[in-house]
């Protein structure tokens, strides 16, 4: 039942970004990346990815050269997510999709979708799917609905609020929903202190100035969820298994490779068909992808 696939140590091989970025183009799609960036004492051009408006800045002018998106905005208090380990999630989930033949009309639910909307945003830029984007924030949902709004997108990209924070996909999917795979990046930390706390450690290693203030990009939904990843994660599994019928493959990043023996064994109680472990490297940073099915091997062909 279980699979854990091999690593490969580096980006998705279709990812455009795994080679670097040039970043004398991106200046030109989006001059205003120029002020950020510097050569390194290797002598390379780079920018400070420890400012989240540097950060921001470069992801604007990707967004706009790859994947056709000319609006993309937030506020800064928003996580600001890097669009390479974004697009390997996406890649991966496609390379499993094919796997199990689907191929066209491929529908997603994204789980806490953000004020960003980037995981919607590039998986219809790249492959063309159709997206459903929940959150139980409001007024995350509004700026996505804006950015969705100004890029034309409202015909593949829909959105729905979440209002219950302890629930997942109850009040979300019901008996007659359909979706080819849902995915998710959970919030991480256990509390508001243990994110600043990992924040100044970062800080520290990249010999940057730590403040006591709130110098990271995230909100309180997006980065800490009580009980952290491994509760947020259970849930998840939990109600994935109240809709066994209504989505092919779901699935959600794990930061926390800790996590993973607790989530197989709840999935074999749950029921789960099948497991997979897919890994994803990002520079030093290591994650995965967990997906399961509860869809026997016929009512994977009936899918079809």
């Amino acid at each position: 039942m279980e699979n854990k696939s091999k690593s490969s140590g580096s980006l998705h091989k279709n990812n455009l970004h795994k080679k670097g970025y040039d970043l004398e183009a991106l200046i030109t799609i989006c001059p205003e990346l120029k002020e950020f960036v510097f050569t390194n004492k290797y002598g390379t051009e780079t920018i400070d990815f420890s400012n989240s408006k540097a950060v921001k800045c470069l992801n604007v002018a990707l967004l706009k050269k790859h994947y056709g998106v000319t609006n993309w905005d937030f506020p800064d208090e928003n996580l600001c997510p890097p669009i390479p380990g974004r697009v390997d999630y996406i890649h991966h989930l496609a390379d499993l999709l094919s796997e199990s033949n689907i191929i066209q009309d491929v529908k997603v639910l994204d789980v806490g979708t953000g004020a960003t909307c980037i995981y919607p945003l590039l998986g219809n830029s790249i492959y063309n799917w159709s997206f459903l984007g929940t959150d139980i924030d409001e007024y995350s949902l509004e700026n996505a609905g804006r950015i969705i709004d100004e890029n034309s997108l409202n015909s593949e990209i829909k959105l729905q609020f979440q209002p219950n924070e302890s629930h997942i996909f109850q009040k979300v999917l019901n008996e007659d929903s359909k979706f080819s795979a849902t995915m998710c990046n959970p919030p991480f930390f256990k509390s508001k202190e243990e994110a600043m706390g990992a924040n100044k450690r970062k800080l520290k290693g990249l010999k940057q100035k730590s403040t006591d203030g709130r110098n990271f990009s995230g909100n309180s939904n997006e980065l800490w969820y009580i009980g952290g990843e491994k509760a947020f994660v259970h849930t998840y599994l939990y109600e994935s298994s109240l809709f066994k019928k209504q989505c092919f493959w779901y699935t959600t990043l794990v930061s926390n490779k800790d996590n993973l023996k607790s989530m197989y064994a709840s999935l074999k109680k749950l029921g789960a068909i099948e497991i997979k472990t897919i890994p994803m490297h990002q520079g030093n940073k290591v994650t995965r992808v967990v997906a399961w099915t509860f869809l026997t091997e016929k009512e994977q062909k009936e899918w079809i």
